[in-house]
């Protein structure tokens, strides 16, 4: 059994979607970043990679790369999801928070669930999303940035 954590942070711009999960959300302002900039699946990336002992996402999929620019993170996520399997692990659940004050994301949470676990095989039930403000602090809290926080569960094949 493995214990991995993830984090991610991008700053918010005019001029780009906002990702979240796999899912567009209506907002008029994105995540700016090489990728779609995805913060939330990007931190579960980090967190399964950290749980089978690989590197983090920048090494498989460095930002100067520019194959990966504009990538859909949900595709990025699922060569992690094979690269943690080859590794003899599999996914037992994920949990996850994203941090931001704009917009609310109560209604998202249900398409997003639904489109991490389809993309890691799993069952909805395996996969937890929440969303909570930062109470205005820090760059977050002044809807400069989004973040996100992971924490997956692997056990073994």
């Amino acid at each position: 059994m493995r214990i991995g954590q993830g984090y991610d942070i991008h700053r918010l711009v005019e001029g780009r979607p906002l990702i979240l999960g796999g899912i567009r959300i209506p907002y008029e302002k994105g995540l700016l970043g090489h990728s779609d900039a995805d913060v939330l699946t990007h931190a579960i990336m980090d967190a399964l990679l950290g749980a089978a002992a690989l590197r983090d996402i920048g090494y498989y999929f460095p930002p100067e790369d520019e194959r990966w620019k504009g990538a859909d993170s949900i595709l990025l996520l699922q060569q992690v999801v094979q690269l943690v399997g080859q590794e003899g692990w599999r996914i037992a659940n994920v949990d996850s928070v994203v941090v931001a004050e704009q917009p609310k994301l109560k209604p998202h949470i249900p398409a997003i669930q639904a489109r991490l676990a389809e993309a890691m095989q799993l069952s909805p039930k395996q996969v937890g999303v929440k969303a909570t403000t930062n109470e205005k602090l820090g760059p977050v809290g002044q809807g400069e940035a989004m973040a996100a926080f992971a924490v997956v569960l692997l056990l073994e094949r």
